[in-house]
């Protein structure tokens, strides 16, 4: 199954994202969790030792000018724009938990082609992961789909939009489903997070009436905590982790529903 989690700043995709890919992980598959978003905060999260350290994809110099025949950050009047990238999850990857990990970096244009090395090789490597690899992707991206195109689009399972109750947060996902409708990204579902009640539950699904809603992940103090004293939230909130159980339970569902008219990816 290929995952893609996008939502304002804030509300919580890092934690949604860390939590899915430790559950799949438990569970027994095989997961590459992928850090799309410049914030990068998902290897923190899901408790890598010096997070910090790890270089993203469109920072390593050498790899991008061996596989593009440019040296990225330059003009170059001609490069490949398909270069190798398939042994790179295996080479690049960093692994913990039964989860390997990748920082893709920022990408200066998504969506309609690329116009520098180290973008041509960015969507070469998202268009192997998401369409070549039998395995579970989670992609953690910021507040859009940059990173995906066209062509990588259509391998996108489910796209999940987190929300919280909050206008600024209504909106950005109103922002996103239009976007991904302009590439052909039509599988979108919203999960609402820092849900401390009904009423909050309910604006979220007044507010978005016409998205499909995976689960609620309520509001627990533990996970502020666990952040401001600089560990890892996955263990803080009992809670939390039970509401994304059965956001995977049903992703797992709405996937054997789909079994006759989509090629499974599980």
């Amino acid at each position: 199954m290929k995952i893609a989690i996008s939502g304002k700043g804030g509300v919580g995709k890092t934690l949604l994202s860390s939590l899915l890919a430790r559950i799949f992980a438990e569970s027994g598959y095989s997961v590459i969790a992928i850090d799309a978003d410049p914030d990068a905060n998902l290897a923190a999260t899901l408790g890598f030792p010096n997070a910090d350290k790890i270089t993203p994809i469109s920072e390593m110099d050498e790899l991008i000018e061996e596989r593009t025949g440019a040296k990225p950050g330059q003009s170059a009047p001609f490069y490949t724009l398909n270069p190798k990238v398939d042994d790179i999850p295996e080479r690049f990857a960093h692994k913990l938990n039964g989860i390997r990990l990748m920082r893709m970096g920022r990408i200066k244009k998504g969506g309609t082609g690329c116009y520098c090395p180290e973008g041509a090789l960015l969507q070469a490597l998202m268009a192997h992961l998401l369409v070549a690899r039998n395995e579970v992707i989670i992609l953690d991206m910021e507040a859009g789909i940059e990173h995906l195109g066209r062509g990588t689009a259509a391998a996108v399972d489910k796209l999940i939009v987190v929300v919280e109750p909050g206008r600024r947060s209504i909106e950005t996902a109103v922002s996103i489903k239009k976007l991904a409708a302009e590439i052909g990204l039509r599988d979108i579902a919203v999960v609402g997070n820092k849900v401390r009640n009904q009423s909050d539950k309910d604006f979220i699904k007044s507010s978005l009436p016409d998205f499909e809603f995976l689960g609620f992940i309520p509001y627990d103090q533990a996970i502020v905590d666990a952040d401001l004293a600089n560990r890892s939230p996955l263990e803080a909130s009992r809670p939390a982790k039970a509401a994304v159980m059965e956001i995977y339970q049903a992703l797992l569902a709405g996937a054997g529903k789909g079994a006759g008219s989509k090629k499974l990816k599980v």
